[in-house]
């Protein structure tokens, strides 16, 4: 029998068409030390310039340094608190994760708030880690479950630490393809991308499971986007009609976003709001689009069991098991 994870907040969700909750309404972030991964453009850039304008001291984890330098000198103009910093981070390599990781622990300073933000979307077959997982399922799964457990000391140093990490709504169609998470023998994009971010709402539920019971005050929240024009429709898609089919989708998906200002805010809330309960998931209100409250999810992610399964499944493809004391 499946168990049900709970999900009970005890923050009031804001009535729909009451007074809309934007960026004036996140507290004072002066003394806290964020990570938002993926910070570059998007929803990771928006995120770490209004995390950045309430005090919060932000660090922009990204892979790309070019990039990177031109959004942090974004930030930077309108950053209310300490100068924003670069974090050069790939999560397609846990060698890297570790060296960025190690780096934080080395400095001590606490991490309040980490925004497991940076993913892929719909990318053509045979594209891999340098691990050798699928790019889809490594990135924007693994990479952020090893990053987050690495992190650990780190996060538990601080008073009321909190890990965001950012779902879609496509993951009402994943399904944790159990005998071959990693698409080796047949790839099929989204329901790849499907998979990956169904894991995001699976490892937040054990995060806070685990959190809860080795007696931590770290509080694991998930957020999503609805449909937001970022440049995660801009993947290449490969020759061939289904090269073809893949971008028209993407074009068509883009053509109805919303704006990443708009897209950027669950996640805020999700960062930002005090007293909201673990396991939480925010989202827009009309689901694609529309400003931020607590939405529903695809009924696998409240499964206890398949939770803790991959969990496991994570621990053993990365090597790396979570240590909450000590």
């Amino acid at each position: 029998m499946t168990e049900a994870l709970p999900d009970r907040p005890t923050v009031a969700n804001p009535p729909l068409f009451a007074r809309r909750w934007t960026t004036d309404d996140i507290p004072d972030q002066t003394g806290k030390t964020a990570i938002v991964t993926g910070a570059n453009s998007g929803l990771g850039l928006r995120t770490a310039e209004a995390l950045a304008a309430k005090g919060a001291h932000v660090m922009m984890a990204c892979r790309n340094e070019i990039k990177a330098a031109a959004a942090l000198e974004q930030v930077s103009a309108g950053a209310a608190g300490p100068k924003p910093e670069v974090l050069p981070l790939d999560l397609a390599d846990l060698t890297s994760i570790r060296r960025a990781a190690d780096h934080l622990d080395v400095r001590g300073t606490p991490i309040d708030i980490l925004v497991n933000n940076a993913g892929v979307m719909a990318l053509p077959r045979n594209q891999r880690t340098a691990d050798g997982f699928d790019a889809q399922f490594g990135t924007n799964h693994l990479g952020h479950y090893a990053l987050t457990g690495l992190l650990l000391p780190v996060l538990l140093r601080a008073p009321e630490p909190r890990v965001v990490t950012v779902s879609s709504i496509a993951a009402w169609g994943g399904l944790i393809n159990w005998l071959d998470p990693n698409w080796r023998v047949v790839y099929v994009r989204w329901l790849a991308y499907s998979q990956s971010k169904l894991a995001n709402l699976l490892f937040t539920a054990e995060l806070q499971r685990r959190a809860t019971a080795a007696g931590t005050r770290l509080t694991a929240v998930a957020a999503h986007p609805g449909l937001s024009a970022t440049n995660l429709y801009d993947s290449d898609a490969e020759q061939g009609v289904g090269g073809r089919l893949a971008a028209l989708q993407q074009r068509l998906l883009f053509s109805l976003a919303q704006s990443d200002t708009l897209g950027a805010l669950p996640q805020l809330y999700a960062a930002t709001t005090p007293n909201l309960a673990g396991n939480s998931y925010v989202g827009p209100a009309f689901e694609a689009f529309g400003y931020p409250r607590r939405t529903l999810r695809n009924p696998i992610a409240y499964s206890r069991f398949e939770a803790r399964r991959l969990w496991e499944l994570s621990a053993k493809l990365t090597g790396i098991d979570y240590e909450w004391h000590g």
